[in-house]
């Protein structure tokens, strides 16, 4: 996602094959999950099928980024929308929807990463076969490495900001840290990042 112009990285081509669209949900479309979760707060099943339907995809992205795991992937995905059935009742509609239920599954990814890592997954040799393919997935890696290296909160501030696409102020939000301490977070990430990729470590 770029943001005055320039990538996370300084540069002026973003990454848009590692960005998750989830962040800034359509007005319409905030509406039609508001009216959702006033159904799931009144335990209506179907209604939280729907809503499982639309964020179980970009839960798993997000906290599969987060982890290399798919497993955690899908363990968080479903405890977080758990989370939402349970507590439906407890939106206040002073935020979207989007920013709630990222919020819930930012506390959880930072206890996750907390934890000893599960296992991740490797890449499929057949991907490498492509010559772009395997420059992007390559550089893809090696941004992975970069964010790897940065603490918990940092990692899931990028994440939040960079490829959920949600503003500074929805990430104070969804994180409970204030829109300044949002704003320092994103220039350390983006400082130490840049060192790491200049300096070529692994």
């Amino acid at each position: 996602m770029v943001q005055n112009g320039l990538n996370l990285f300084g540069q002026a081509t973003p990454l848009t094959s590692m960005k998750v669209k989830a962040g800034h949900a359509k007005a319409s479309d905030d509406r039609q999950e508001r009216e959702l979760l006033g159904r799931i707060a009144g335990h209506e099943r179907a209604a939280f099928d729907e809503l499982f339907k639309i964020y179980h995809p970009r839960l798993f992205r997000f906290v599969f980024r987060m982890t290399g795991s798919y497993r955690a992937a899908d363990e968080l995905a479903n405890d977080v929308l758990l989370v939402v059935w349970q507590n439906a009742h407890t939106y206040r509609g002073d935020a979207r929807v989007s920013t709630w239920i990222f919020g819930i599954a930012y506390r959880k990814s930072l206890r996750q990463l907390r934890k000893p890592k599960y296992a991740t997954t490797t890449l499929s040799d057949d991907l490498a076969a492509d010559e772009n393919t395997s420059a992007r997935i390559e550089r893809e890696d090696w941004v992975r490495r970069g964010i790897d290296r940065l603490s918990p909160k940092l990692r899931l501030t990028v994440m939040l900001v960079y490829y959920l696409g949600l503003t500074c102020e929805e990430t104070a939000v969804a994180t409970g840290a204030p829109v300044n301490t949002i704003k320092t977070r994103m220039f350390h990430a983006r400082q130490k990042l840049r060192v790491f990729l200049e300096d070529g470590h692994g």
